[in-house]
């Protein structure tokens, strides 16, 4: 290994230990000689990479920020049904969110706005519903009267609250949780072209799911929200459609 690569290999090592103490710990509490024990180097490796604790927090959330523009892309420019690729980019994050603690961290760091920066992380995740949202209006996926704009708002504000929650309750990202929200929402959102195609559990393979609390344990790749059958697809069903016609009073 050259010493550079070790170079490369040691400052991502420190910056995955101080997402793993400003989650657990947070900013403040969080120490350079913790960061450097648990990456196994030591503190004047630490010093030599970052000059300071806030220095390390901004590679958090670059590294962050890098990781949820990616995801977003990948969904925002792919091919097929505008709204499919939005609910498989919530289930795309959601899954990041549970398997990378520098994502985590980094949203945590940035909503408390340590040291008084201003890097937004949700910004790429805002461009990517509203871009998805509006290419669905232009092409016609859309119910009648519903817009994108007043959608937009929506969906942010419901999967913002998810994320902040799974903080405490990683069973928030587990695919159930997501595939209740979509099965709520497509059918006041869907034009009834798009009936009984649109997948609320997305289209995409689901890798392994949350292994902490709620029903994230007992999901599976076929499987509905926990003890609920198997996941259907397009609207959902009697119940569902009821509560849904009173969401979808705000989308229009």
């Amino acid at each position: 290994m050259t010493k550079q690569d070790r170079a490369v290999r040691t400052r991502r090592a420190l910056i995955r230990s101080a997402a793993e103490q400003f989650e657990a710990r947070g900013y403040v509490r969080a120490s350079l000689a913790e960061i450097s024990a648990g990456a196994g180097v030591s503190s004047g490796a630490l010093h030599f990479h970052f000059a300071n604790k806030a220095a390390v927090a901004e590679a958090v959330e670059h590294a962050a920020e890098q990781a949820l523009r990616e995801t977003a892309a990948g969904h925002r420019d792919g091919d097929g049904s505008a709204l499919q690729r939005l609910v498989d980019v919530t289930h795309h994050v959601a899954r990041l969110l549970c398997a990378d603690v520098v994502v985590r961290a980094g949203l945590r760091l940035n909503a408390e706005q340590v040291a008084g920066r201003v890097r937004d992380l949700r910004r790429e995740w805002r461009e990517c519903v509203q871009g998805l949202l509006a290419e669905a209006e232009h092409g016609g996926e859309l119910a009648a009267g519903v817009t994108s704009q007043r959608t937009s708002a929506v969906v942010l504000a419901a999967t913002t609250g998810i994320e902040v929650l799974a903080r405490e309750d990683d069973g928030w990202l587990a695919r159930p949780s997501l595939t209740d929200l979509w099965q709520l929402l497509l059918p006041c959102l869907a034009a009834p072209c798009l009936a009984g195609t649109l997948d609320p559990a997305g289209s995409e393979a689901v890798g392994s799911e949350p292994a902490g609390g709620g029903p994230a344990g007992s999901a599976s790749a076929g499987s509905g929200p926990a003890g609920r059958g198997p996941a259907r697809s397009g609207p959902a069903g009697p119940g569902v459609q009821a509560e849904a016609g009173r969401v979808g009073l705000a989308l229009r």
